[in-house]
C-alpha cells in the first residue's frame, strides 16, 4: 500500500494524468499551508515587511527551482523557455499579489485588506473567461457568492473607509493573484511551475530593492531571519508547488476560491496556538466560507464522476 502511494505521488509530481478531485485536494492543501504564515509572522519582532518578503522569497526560490529541475528531467532552462510569455506575466502577477498585500496591511485595516483580497475569485473568473475562454459553472458562482458573505461576516467589525492607497493596493493584490492563477492555465503548457519560479525570483529582486530604498535593513535578528526562511522553505514553497500542480485540472475561478482556506484558517491558528482574540463573527464567517469551499469541491467532484 505504501509503495502504491509513493508511486502515485511520483506520477503526480512528474506531471502524469491527474483527476479533478486530486487537483482540488492539492489546492485546498496549498491554502492550508499558506494559512500558517500569519502565525509565523506573529513571531517576527524586528524585520520590516519588505525584509520579510525578501528572506521568504529567497528561501522559496531555490526550493521551487530544484523541484522544477527534477520534474523536468533536470532540464530547468528548457522548461523556463517553454513557459514563455505566460510564465513572465504570471510571475509579474505573483509579485504584484505579494507586494500589494504588504502595502495593504501597512496602510489600511486588516479587515479591509482581507475583504478586498476575496475579490480574487471574481477577477479570476472574468480573466479566465476573457483570456482562456473558460466558462464558469453556476455552482462556482454560487460558491463565490456564499464565500463573499462568509468573509464579510468575518471582517465586518473592522471594515471602514480606510486609506484609499491601502485599499487600492489590496485590490491590486487580488488582481495580481487572479492573473497569476490564469497564467498557470494559459495555453495548457506542459509545466506551469516556471511561472512560480519566476515569481519567486522577481520577488527577491523587488523586495530587496524596495527594502533598501525605504531604509529597511536586510540584516536583522537571526531569529527573524529563521522564521522567514521557515515560511519560504515550507509553507510558501509547499503551497506554491501544490497550487501550481492543481492548476492543471482546476479552472482559474475555482483555484482562487478553493485557496480561501488560507483566509478561513489563518485567524483560527493564531487564536488556537497563541491565544489571540477572535470574534464570534470570525468563526461564523469562517464556517460559512468552509461551506462554500466544500460545496464547490463536492459538486465539482460529482460532476466529473458523472461525466
Amino acid at each position: 500500500m505504501e509503495a502504491q502511494a509513493v508511486e502515485l505521488l511520483s506520477r503526480l509530481m512528474k506531471g502524469k494524468a491527474m483527476q479533478y478531485r486530486t487537483g482540488v485536494a492539492m489546492v485546498l492543501t496549498a491554502g492550508v499551508l499558506w494559512s500558517f504564515q500569519a502565525l509565523i509572522i506573529r513571531q517576527i519582532d524586528e524585520a520590516g515587511a519588505w525584509t520579510v518578503l525578501f528572506w521568504r522569497s529567497l528561501a522559496m526560490f531555490p526550493v521551487l527551482m530544484l523541484f522544477m529541475a527534477w520534474r523536468s528531467g533536470w532540464a530547468p532552462l528548457q522548461a523556463m523557455r517553454k513557459a514563455g510569455v505566460a510564465g513572465v506575466l504570471g510571475g509579474l502577477g505573483l509579485v504584484v499579489a505579494m507586494s500589494g498585500a504588504i502595502i495593504a496591511f501597512k496602510t489600511t485595516s486588516v479587515a479591509n485588506a482581507a475583504f478586498l483580497f476575496a475579490a480574487s475569485p471574481f477577477l479570476a473568473a472574468i480573466l479566465g473567461r476573457a483570456i482562456l475562454g473558460e466558462a464558469v459553472a453556476s455552482r462556482t458562482w454560487i460558491a463565490i457568492a456564499i464565500a463573499m458573505v462568509g468573509i464579510f461576516i468575518m471582517v465586518r467589525e473592522g471594515l471602514d473607509a480606510g486609506a484609499w492607497i491601502g485599499n487600492l493596493a489590496a485590490l491590486s493584490s487580488a488582481i495580481g493573484f487572479a492573473a497569476f492563477s490564469v497564467a498557470l492555465r494559459w495555453r495548457r503548457i506542459d509545466d506551469s511551475l516556471p511561472t512560480s519560479v519566476l515569481g519567486g525570483m522577481m520577488a527577491v529582486v523587488v523586495a530587496g530593492l524596495v527594502a533598501v530604498q525605504t531604509g529597511q535593513p536586510l540584516v536583522v535578528a537571526t531569529s527573524d531571519i529563521l522564521w522567514c526562511l521557515l515560511m519560504g522553505l515550507f509553507t510558501m514553497s509547499g503551497g506554491m508547488i501544490l497550487y501550481t500542480l492543481g492548476s492543471k485540472v482546476v479552472p482559474s475561478a475555482e483555484l482562487t476560491l478553493l485557496s480561501n482556506t488560507e483566509v478561513m484558517l489563518a485567524p483560527f491558528w493564531v487564536w488556537l496556538i497563541i491565544g489571540e482574540t477572535a470574534s464570534a463573527g470570525t468563526f461564523v464567517g469562517g464556517a460559512i466560507l468552509m461551506v462554500a469551499i466544500l460545496f464547490n469541491a463536492w459538486t465539482g467532484a460529482r460532476r466529473t464522476v458523472a461525466a
